[in-house]
């Protein structure tokens, strides 16, 4: 599998973002591990009350995520956030998670402006070839709440499980 760029170039449903605002993921296979790549803004939210690790519900924080799904409603969520927090989901289904909690590697650094991260996602996570991907980004609170994503999707209010809409890879 040769390198995937998604870049986070829109809000959720096609708006056009500023270039200081962009996000991109990137992935590739390495070995028996997915290697997921995020530079992303850093935009300074605060931080999630646990400590680094997986956290269920780190999409309520600012956080990148990676969307990896198959043929069928078979798929994997993978979310990172800028400080050392993960979360790893696989759903059959809409929103239906069959194993959470699961242990990655994920190293991460940031300045004022930007973070870069690396996770290495055991392949056995992902499900089978060939792939349809979205990747999103999350930051802000209240009514500054930003929901980002490299495909936009339909909707009155974000929905990032709409695999339907996801690039085909």
């Amino acid at each position: 599998m040769s390198r995937i760029v998604l870049e986070i170039k829109h809000t959720w449903d096609g708006k056009t973002l500023p270039p200081e605002e962009q996000a991109m993921v990137c992935y590739r296979k390495e070995d028996l591990n997915l290697v997921v790549d995020v530079n992303a803004p850093f935009h300074s939210d605060p931080p999630p009350p646990d400590p680094p690790g997986s956290l269920c519900g780190l999409w309520k924080w600012e956080v990148v995520e990676l969307f990896i799904a198959t043929k069928n409603e078979t798929y994997t969520e993978i979310q990172l956030g800028p400080h050392g927090h993960f979360l790893v989901l696989t759903l059959e289904g809409e929103r239906n998670i069959i194993s959470k909690g699961h242990l990655i590697d994920l190293r991460v650094s940031h300045d004022r402006n930007r973070w870069v991260g690396q996770a290495l996602i055991p392949l056995t996570l992902t499900p089978p070839l060939p792939w349809r991907v979205n990747a999103y980004a999350i930051h802000g609170s209240g009514v500054q709440r930003r929901y980002l994503a490299a495909e936009p999707v339909p909707g009155r209010q974000p929905d990032y499980h709409q695999l339907r809409h996801f690039r085909w890879v």
